[in-house]
């Protein structure tokens, strides 16, 4: 059997267009889709914990083809030249540029195995080997802290003295601080708290940036320190963090601000 040259020209016209296509979940009033844009919303619906099947992807079509009938109506409308959608838009683009600079950043910078550990052993040093229990009163004076000390020795309960501490967080709960490493608080506070015994408060108010403390040792215990794999994401998380600013700040040096 042979092609008459009409049929051969419209079967190669057809084998050529067949890939192009293949590149579009769809055509929009003439204005394609590119399955590239299909592949990278089924790709962040994915991150998110989403199952790539055929129904989401079908869904991605979907909702593509809505958003661009949406876009063109608006583009019709004349909306795409208002001053506010330019703004929000400059915005958009400035969020994606920044996003990627991130990631190439990250990408060619990663955090290393070695950095990881060596934060993981200072943050080990720091923790110390003990955890203690801790209830405080913060008031403004030290006077008051001195009036506190001497009705704590004549009997009142901590927990009720407590109710009037500056510090809200803790008062409702008589000063509860929970169970915390001395690294957890500055430095005059947690001096004072690991030369008390078990069940003293401190003799004199301990001062602080936030004011005068009274402060009483509930308990001690051994330090319950995570293990570096439980602690792993949120070190290289931190190190990421403080690789970036250092990054920011560089950039900003070099750069001409007036």
């Amino acid at each position: 059997m042979t092609f008459k040259p009409a049929k051969l020209l419209v079967a190669l016209i057809a084998a050529i267009a067949l890939p192009v296509f293949a590149q579009n979940i769809a055509v929009v009033n003439g204005k394609a889709i590119p399955s590239s844009r299909a592949d990278a919303m089924v790709k962040q619906l994915v991150t998110q914990g989403q199952a790539d099947t055929p129904q989401l992807r079908s869904a991605a079509k979907e909702e593509l083809i809505g958003r661009e009938v949406l876009m063109q109506e608006a583009e019709h409308l004349g909306l795409n030249s208002s001053a506010e959608v330019k703004a929000q838009m400059e915005l958009m683009r400035q969020s994606i540029l920044v996003r990627a600079v991130v990631a190439d950043y990250l990408r060619k910078n990663p955090v290393t195995d070695a950095a990881i550990k060596a934060e993981y052993d200072r943050f080990k040093s720091q923790a110390g080997d003990k955890e203690y229990h801790a209830r405080h009163i913060l008031v403004a004076t030290e006077e008051e802290a001195k009036a506190i000390i001497a009705k704590l020795k004549a009997g009142t309960k901590f927990e009720d003295l407590a109710k009037q501490s500056k510090d809200t967080g803790s008062a409702a709960n008589g000063g509860d601080l929970d169970w915390a490493s001395p690294a957890s608080f500055v430095k005059p506070f947690s001096d004072a708290l690991v030369a008390l015994k078990k069940g003293e408060i401190t003799e004199t108010p301990v001062k602080t940036q936030f004011g005068f403390h009274v402060i009483k040792l509930e308990d001690t215990r051994a330090a319950k320190i995570p293990t570096l794999e439980e602690v792993k994401p949120q070190i290289t998380e931190a190190l990421q963090q403080k690789k970036l600013q250092a990054y920011q700040e560089e950039l900003r040096k070099k750069a001409k601000i007036q």
